[in-house]
């Protein structure tokens, strides 16, 4: 089974995005997938995929309930089949309360002597709901800052894909990526795999070539380098679909440098299925 979650340590690098056509990729290669979306950002795996579903109403079941132990229903009935044929669990407004509803669950279980981890909320719902044997790759869209909803994704997940800026601001952070993920294992207290790193918005400079240089020589994972695709994403935020279908059904002809995007795309997640001893199905053209 592959599980992962994209993190970043700066905003508007396409982790998102990076989520969603991963998603779409392994889905269309034949692996059952589940996509959380755990974003409290209107800009989220909801919107881009646009389920039918209000994330403001709290009298609706949603994945925050599971996490505090009070569902209204099955786990399952939490989601939403969308483009590509991904199940998707929504994001949903009481996410931006999690760490005081998980505080509350944690000062009750400590005055009755019961352990409780906050942290551990997320992997517990997916292990009573055997996802293991429903799906091949769950993908958590996380917020991207330290917290209670990052930290319960990488507790069940345990891996980790980070989009990567391909610029001067970015290379501060190529030292600090051992830092973030020393940092978030000493906060959950487990190890995390880094899968992949992903540079976006590559142009080819002679600044970007010492970057990408630098990221290698650090022992990270690089398997594919993304150039700079903005309207392609764009058109399929608008169009609310992965860029897959977005090449397919919006636009009137192929451009080469798209195709070569979802190729390596494509050639990403095979590379994280590898990873997972996932074998491929098959592979959409």
């Amino acid at each position: 089974m592959l599980t992962y979650t994209p993190v970043s340590e700066a905003g508007g690098v396409g982790k998102t995005t990076t989520a969603a056509t991963l998603a779409a990729s392994h889905a269309r290669a034949g692996h059952d997938v589940l996509a959380i979306d755990m974003d409290t950002q209107n800009g989220s795996l909801t919107y881009f995929y646009g389920p039918d579903y209000d994330r403001g109403n709290s009298d609706l079941d949603n994945l925050v309930r599971h996490l505090v132990g009070r569902p209204k229903g099955d786990f399952q009935d939490l989601t939403h089949e969308v483009g590509d044929g991904i199940d998707l669990i929504p994001s949903h407004n009481m996410l931006e309360d999690v760490h005081e509803f998980l505080l509350n669950e944690k000062n009750q279980a400590e005055k009755l002597g019961e352990s409780y981890s906050m942290y551990h909320q997320l992997h517990r719902v997916l292990k009573e709901a055997n996802v293991r044997d429903k799906y091949d790759v769950v993908i958590v869209d996380s917020a991207g800052k330290a917290g209670p909803i990052l930290y319960n994704a990488l507790v069940a997940v345990r891996n980790v894909v980070i989009p990567f800026e391909v610029t001067a601001k970015g290379q501060e952070s190529i030292e600090g990526l051992d830092d973030l993920v020393d940092g978030l294992e000493d906060s959950i207290g487990v190890d995390v795999g880094v899968l992949s790193v992903v540079p976006i918005g590559y142009k080819d400079t002679r600044d970007q070539r010492e970057i990408l240089e630098d990221l290698r020589d650090g022992g990270f994972p690089v398997p594919v380098v993304i150039g700079d695709r903005g309207s392609l994403m764009e058109g399929s935020w608008k169009q609310q679909c992965s860029p897959y279908t977005y090449v397919e059904e919006h636009r009137d002809r192929k451009r080469d440098y798209e195709m070569e995007t979802l190729e390596q795309f494509d050639q990403l997640a095979r590379h994280l299925e590898k990873e997972a001893n996932l074998e491929t199905p098959e592979v959409t053209a």
